[in-house]
């Protein structure tokens, strides 16, 4: 069985229509729990109806912490996670189980991730990691006829993933700390550390808005995700790197904090 985890923060419609794609999977041996972090909108009210489990939480705890509590009361084998602006294709989870089969060795899996404004553009197809302390999505802004075939990737995007539950589990599961943006990252390059392996696939697709309950350029989704992204690399990457690369991280983050600068948000970076 598949648990999907859906972590909801005002929301709005979105969590709405992304219960409502999951409703309509050809695969039927799932179960959806969607964990409300404080929300102070009624996305939850909108939702009123959905075959989903639904706990609340008083507080914000963070997208991290939100999946960790939503993943230790979940029954299936395998977690899907997916983000209330993500909205799957009918066959999404027939096509994560299938590859279960396909690809026994692998412990994580990326969904094909496609602009939901404009699906003829790639969102993402799996997470890329660069010794620089950068991490990407693969393949962000090519055209959908372009979309790899399946392979293996560094890292699954959580915005729709699904972990095997026992490597989940055996790696703590997403870092608290984090809060929100990277912990995806994070988990992935933890998980190549044990030996553990991630396969992107083609067939498992859905649309994306993409930091679209958080904005992508607001200061919240600046502040947290170049915290992160330095976090990421002073956790996991190799001494060697880590201190042999660090006068180039360096002009990485004065090059990205110009970059903020001209976007005006210089203050959160």
């Amino acid at each position: 069985m598949i648990s999907v985890i859906i972590v909801n923060f005002n929301s709005g419609d979105r969590l709405a229509r992304c219960l409502a794609a999951l409703s309509r999977q050809t695969f039927r041996n799932f179960e959806t729990i969607v964990f409300d972090n404080g929300s102070s909108d009624d996305s939850i009210a909108r939702a009123d109806g959905a075959s989903a489990r639904f706990v609340r939480s008083p507080n914000n705890l963070g997208f991290a912490a939100a999946n960790n509590r939503a993943a230790k009361i979940a029954a299936g084998d395998w977690l899907a996670f997916l983000n209330p602006d993500a909205y799957p294709q009918a066959d999404w989870l027939d096509r994560l189980c299938a590859a279960t089969a396909r690809y026994p060795m692998a412990d994580a899996f990326g969904s094909a991730q496609f602009d939901a404004a404009s699906p003829s553009r790639i969102d993402g197809a799996g997470d890329v990691y660069h010794a620089f302390g950068v991490a990407y999505r693969g393949h962000f802004g090519w055209p959908s006829a372009l979309l790899p075939e399946d392979a293996e990737c560094f890292s699954p995007c959580a915005a729709a993933a699904m972990y095997r539950k026992s490597a989940f589990e055996s790696l703590g599961g997403f870092d608290e700390r984090f809060f929100c943006y990277g912990e995806d990252v994070d988990l992935g390059f933890r998980l190549r550390l044990s030996g553990g392996r991630a396969v992107q696939l083609n067939a498992a697709r859905v649309l994306h808005e993409g930091s679209g309950v958080t904005g992508r350029h607001s200061d919240f989704s600046v502040y947290h995700g170049h915290r992160n992204r330095i976090w990421i690399a002073r956790k996991n990457l190799p001494g060697l790197l880590f201190w042999g690369l660090s006068p180039l991280r360096l002009l990485v983050d004065a090059a990205l904090f110009a970059r903020m600068i001209l976007l005006g948000r210089a203050g959160a970076y």
